[in-house]
């Protein structure tokens, strides 16, 4: 009995230990984070915070870059000394994507005034969207894309910056979202067959839309060129809350050889965000 209890015990506080909500990050910032997984935050989660302020903490915790940022304030990163780990600040948004060949001149005019900004910056990825279906069958989805994209492959590998469509789901947050599987946005890959083409895999998004994680990242790692946390249900913080294991998923990243960014999207519910952004990131660093 006492040994039962003893390790009983000892299982709650290791629990305790991982999944802890930490009252401040200061109290971590002395911890060397392993080096293996290349960290990023994206800034659209914390739009209370300034982004000179989510730098200096960023920095702090061990990130090298935030996501989601657009030309007019990379010099801000460029002041702290962190990447844009990928880029936005062209097209029209998620709805209106490249599966509308009306708006393909309008894109490929926007995405071809940024990408050399990206570049300028020494940045590699940048943003992009399928737009809402609107009745359009998936596989002219994918035919309407790759007409669209491959009109940009040559600017991108002109300016070695790589074209990320995201995957979103359609059921809780994006309705309508036409790149909302894997095995479409996969499709959509083979369709322009270019390696300065990738997909951004949201594994918030995708565990709502198809679950499966770390096998669908196994099979399709080649396809993918940067990662999205977030916790489910809820978009919260990504610990003991929801019903994903953040080690695990890391460690089949890292089995893939990705080199890539993992950043973390989700929504801080705690009045701690920066603590909670510490933690999201010791979670993941394995």
């Amino acid at each position: 009995m006492i040994k039962k209890i003893a390790a009983t015990s000892a299982a709650a506080f290791l629990s305790e230990s991982l999944f802890a909500n930490i009252s401040t990050a200061e109290a971590l910032l002395d911890d060397k984070l392993k080096g293996r997984i290349n960290h990023s935050v994206c800034r659209w989660c914390y739009s209370g915070i300034s982004l000179d302020d989510l730098c200096i903490a960023a920095k702090k915790i061990g990130l090298t870059a935030i996501d989601l940022i657009a030309p007019a304030e990379f010099p801000i990163l460029q002041k702290h000394g962190l990447k844009c780990a990928i880029a936005e600040g062209a097209g029209k948004g998620i709805g209106e994507g490249f599966n509308n060949p009306a708006l393909h001149d309008e894109l490929v005019k926007s995405y071809e005034e940024v990408i050399p900004k990206v570049a300028a910056a020494g940045y590699k990825q940048i943003i992009c969207f399928s737009g809402n279906r609107n009745g359009l069958p998936d596989d002219q989805g994918i035919k309407n894309c790759a007409i669209g994209l491959k009109r940009l492959i040559p600017t991108a590998e002109k300016y070695k910056v790589t074209l990320v469509m995201e995957l979103l789901n359609s059921k809780v947050n994006h309705p309508d979202y036409q790149c909302d599987h894997t095995e479409w946005g996969v499709a959509l890959c083979k369709e322009i067959g270019s390696e300065w083409f990738k997909l951004l895999y949201d594994i918030y998004h995708m565990q709502i839309m198809e679950g499966d994680v770390i096998a669908t990242i196994r099979k399709h790692h080649k396809y993918i060129s940067h990662y999205h946390t977030g916790g489910v249900p809820g978009r919260n913080e990504i610990d003991e809350t929801q019903e994903l294991y953040y080690p695990a998923i890391m460690q089949a990243i890292l089995d893939t050889g990705y080199k890539g960014y993992v950043a973390q999207e989700f929504i801080p519910k705690r009045p701690d965000k920066i603590a909670s952004l510490k933690q999201g990131v010791t979670i993941c660093d394995v």
